[in-house]
């Protein structure tokens, strides 16, 4: 009977290989959003429009009553947005998922639970070794947000804190030029038969280039300065016109600081910003002049710099107003808050999508950038070897 049979008919009775599909298996995700305590900390991490679109998804969201208050956020907005309210800091933090704009201190490192996934800032130049010996103690998985790579090799959330610093830098420097006994008197806009305000922007990165674009929106004369012929390529092309740039040579800086209304200093360096404009350049300038150290997180790049606050954000040393508060994007609280939101959600949603941080960990060069815990083992070599702690590569981790 079998050679009855044709070839098509026998190759369907042999034993035949089992596919089987392999699917992600999608993870509901347990958020909780400390209320930031950092001094003069006023942003968050998700806005209510992004709680809605997290709950939608089938995940939870636990918020710290009062977390979103200095964003102008009130608690009734995030529970309308499906959101959970607690009073009790440490039940916020033994969520599953925690996520900060701040790193955790040393005492809400203790509240986190044990192999927790811990999402904020690291700001690697404030933290001690104590810091991370804590988070190991712990044997968290923690993600740093600053170090996370996008598609094209960019870093979302500095280049968007970066944009909120450089356009901020310009409309506080126009406040300044007005506004105060010690103030010019002038006006940051192009008004006919007036001469424009000259400002002087030192660094051509993501703060000195938005600092340039709402500047030269406002009418003002600007100069950028340099020591990157790429980067001044590049500003000019952004822009789509051909501006003054120049590299950093004492000379030319210094002609141009004599003539400035307004100096933003955006130069970042690998350890410290570099001191670009000396004291005695300072006392070349005019009376009234302002300066935005946009660079003070890093030691800032005038030798007259002193960080301040936002509570007295100003201080004037010869004649000239100098601003040097660390963290300009918090004085925006809610816009800087929506800016990291749209970042974080994306991110969020594709983890619980991938089913769980591990998943997302091998197929997101970029999220793996961003980490430096995997269940309490340092995963950054730049950590271990700043504070002589041991590392070991993710990739040998994560297969």
């Amino acid at each position: 009977m079998s050679e009855s049979l044709s070839p098509f008919t026998k190759q369907q009775l042999l034993p035949q290989e089992e596919k089987l599909e392999i699917l992600k298996h999608k993870r509901q995700l347990y958020i909780g959003v400390p209320k930031e305590t950092t001094y003069q900390e006023n942003r968050i991490c998700l806005t209510p429009d992004a709680v809605s679109a997290l709950v939608s998804n089938g995940h939870r969201v636990l918020i710290e009553s009062g977390a979103g208050k200095a964003a102008r956020y009130s608690d009734r907005d995030y529970t309308e947005a499906g959101a959970e309210i607690s009073n009790d800091t440490a039940k916020v933090f033994s969520c599953p998922m925690v996520l900060k704009v701040e790193p955790p201190s040393l005492e809400q490192i203790k509240l986190l639970n044990p192999q927790a996934i811990l999402i904020s800032a690291l700001q690697l130049k404030t933290q001690s070794k104590k810091y991370f010996e804590a988070l190991a103690s712990k044997r968290v998985t923690a993600l740093a947000f600053e170090f996370i790579k996008d598609e094209d090799g960019t870093y979302p959330a500095v280049r968007s804190l970066s944009e909120i610093a450089g356009t901020a830098s310009i409309l506080i420097a126009s406040e300044l030029l007005s506004k105060g006994k010690d103030s010019s008197g002038l006006m940051l806009g192009n008004i006919s038969g007036v001469p424009p305000i000259e400002v002087v922007i030192l660094g051509a990165g993501t703060v000195g280039e938005y600092a340039a674009k709402s500047a030269l929106g406002l009418g003002a004369g600007i100069k950028v300065f340099d020591n990157s012929i790429t980067k001044l390529r590049r500003i000019q092309t952004n822009l789509g016109r051909p501006l003054f740039t120049s590299t950093m040579q004492p000379k030319n800086l210094l002609k141009a600081l004599k003539r400035c209304d307004v100096v933003i200093g955006a130069v970042r360096g690998i350890n410290r910003a570099p001191i670009v404009v000396s004291e005695s350049m300072v006392e070349h300038m005019k009376k009234g002049a302002v300066i935005i150290d946009v660079s003070i997180d890093m030691g800032g790049c005038f030798e007259t710099s002193e960080v301040t606050s936002h509570k007295n954000p100003t201080f004037v040393k010869h004649g000239v107003i100098h601003y040097c508060v660390p963290n300009i994007p918090a004085r925006y609280s809610r816009t800087a808050s929506v800016s990291l939101s749209n970042i974080f959600t994306p991110y969020l949603m594709k983890i619980a999508e991938d089913g769980g941080i591990e998943n997302s960990l091998r197929f997101d060069k970029g999220l793996k950038n961003g980490l430096y815990f995997y269940h309490g083992i340092l995963t950054n070599r730049s950590v271990g070897e700043w504070f002589d702690l041991k590392h070991s590569d993710i990739n040998l981790l994560i297969f």
